[in-house]
């Protein structure tokens, strides 16, 4: 039993997680226009807020997006990108996005190749995909992480004060 528990804590301990200091993950993943989104590639230089969120059009998920929307013109006006993460296809983002006229990019990530490279962690016993932010400066360096599955529309505010931080 040690050894099982000796090997899981090495395995949980040798998890990269993306924390304050660490680098943008360069991933490759699909727009909401289906279009190949190099994300280290296209953040490079910019301020740049990565938030993921569980899925597209119900509750929580509308209200986040429809924050980040409604604050969206504070966001450039510090230079910052605004990218939203889920495990929707690209047909699914396109849509909310329209529904709600969301300015900003949505990446598709169904493999969760992105969830597992910022090391994401899921809610309600593993069931729901978790809902965190990442904020990274013009060099790519997170500053700042904010976790929070009901607090959905704080993550902006969150966003905004650290991105204020580095003015």
């Amino acid at each position: 039993m040690n050894l099982i528990l000796s090997s899981l804590l090495i395995l949980i301990f040798n998890m990269s997680t993306v924390q304050k200091g660490s680098s943008i993950p360069n991933l490759i993943l699909a727009d909401q226009n289906g279009k190949v989104f190099n994300l280290k590639n296209e953040t490079n230089g910019k301020a740049t807020v990565v938030y993921f969120y569980p899925k597209d059009d119900t509750p929580g998920c509308t209200a986040e997006a429809c924050s980040f929307r409604d604050n969206y013109q504070d966001f450039l006006d510090m230079g910052a990108l605004v990218i939203g993460i889920s495990g929707d296809s690209p047909a699914s983002h396109k849509k909310f996005a329209e529904k709600y006229n969301l300015p900003y990019t949505l990446l598709s990530d169904p493999n969760k190749e992105a969830r597992k490279a910022f090391n994401v962690p899921t809610d309600l016993l593993g069931l729901i995909p978790g809902r965190v932010t990442y904020i990274f400066d013009k060099k790519g360096v997170c500053q700042g992480v904010f976790k929070s599955q009901t607090k959905a529309t704080q993550h902006i505010d969150e966003a905004l004060k650290i991105l204020k931080s580095f003015e």
